[in-house]
């Protein structure tokens, strides 16, 4: 590849593409529901956030200097990511509280990407940061979800036309707007019940002797006000 075409190339990804149509994002955004609401589809679907929650656990413990042993992805769309460091502190509280809310803020980032009219540029990072995340996964079914997830995003970036790329780049960031809602309520649901002791929320309750319903309060507010942030920036309100 010569400079010529790595200018060009380097243009494509940076530049910006013309927005959809609105039948479009709200297709897409039903699309997405579709994806979340009924549970024999969020069974399968919810193995994507579990990829969001555990990236977010990595990438902050890297951010915050602790050192990413690996992460594991399971079948029943539950995952671990293990980090050496500090066991308390400021660093190991953002990476316990980055899990919950990474499908969220990654969706209000897309969201923001795509009302700039960004798409390639958000098909291209989330290829790259999948690709990351593969050299971390410690767990053949991890992998496997994984290498699934970004064939996905490169084929559609590769090998389709610019309203396929629109329409795929919307349903992904409606999906990880809806799909990081709805995990929180399935945690705040778990805990009503006696179970999942260990959630995350308790490990931050823990860590701060803040009440771990504080910490699934925050949790809640990061997914709906993103929701309705990245919504608003989706449909141009």
């Amino acid at each position: 590849m010569d400079t010529a075409d790595i200018d060009e190339l380097w243009g494509r990804v940076t530049g910006t593409q013309p927005d959809p149509e609105l039948w479009l994002i709200v297709a897409a955004a039903l699309v997405a529901l579709a994806a979340v609401a009924p549970f024999p589809v969020w069974r399968l679907s919810r193995n994507t956030i579990t990829i969001a929650h555990e990236g977010g656990h990595g990438l902050v413990a890297l951010l915050t200097g602790r050192r990413l042993e690996g992460i594991r992805l399971h079948s029943d769309t539950s995952g671990l990511t293990v980090s050496r460091g500090k066991p308390t502190g400021f660093g190991m509280i953002l990476t316990a509280a980055a899990g919950y809310t990474a499908p969220s803020l990654l969706g209000l980032g897309g969201a923001a990407l795509l009302s700039d009219g960004r798409i390639t540029a958000l098909l291209w990072g989330a290829t790259a940061l999948l690709l990351a995340l593969l050299v971390m996964v410690r767990n053949a079914y991890g992998m496997l979800t994984v290498v699934l997830t970004g064939a996905a995003f490169l084929l559609v970036s590769w090998l389709t036309g610019p309203d396929v790329q629109a329409a795929f780049a919307y349903v992904v960031v409606w999906f990880l707007l809806l799909g990081g809602v709805r995990p929180v309520f399935e945690l705040q649901a778990k805990r009503r019940r006696g179970e999942a002791r260990d959630s995350d929320a308790d490990q931050l309750a823990r860590l701060t002797h803040v009440p771990a319903p504080m910490w699934l309060l925050l949790f809640h507010v990061v997914a709906l006000t993103s929701l309705i942030g990245g919504g608003s920036w989706l449909l141009d309100l």
